[in-house]
């Protein structure tokens, strides 16, 4: 095998982990995300302590007190429902 030969395949072979490493990422982020929407599924609201609910409101997901306390949103949401708004 030449050097330039080797170069080009030590390039791929590190492409290739790259890949291997940012496929990883995404599922690792993914994972947390799910972990973090379950944990909010069984989040109390924190002035009367009943389980928030998931509703939907203008096609924003968002979790609502029972009580009518407050909602609460993630970023992306908020994000949608600020450009809604504008």
């Amino acid at each position: 095998m030449t050097g330039d030969n080797k170069d080009r395949l030590g390039g791929k072979l590190r492409d290739v982990e790259a890949a291997r490493e940012d496929q990883w990422a995404r599922q690792r982020d993914a994972d947390l995300l799910e972990r973090m929407r379950e944990r909010m599924s069984h989040t109390a609201c924190p002035h009367c302590k009943q389980f928030l609910e998931a509703k939907t409101e203008a096609g924003v997901p968002m979790h609502v007190c029972p009580a009518g306390h407050g909602a609460w949103l993630d970023a992306a949401a908020l994000k949608a429902l600020q450009k809604e708004h504008k």
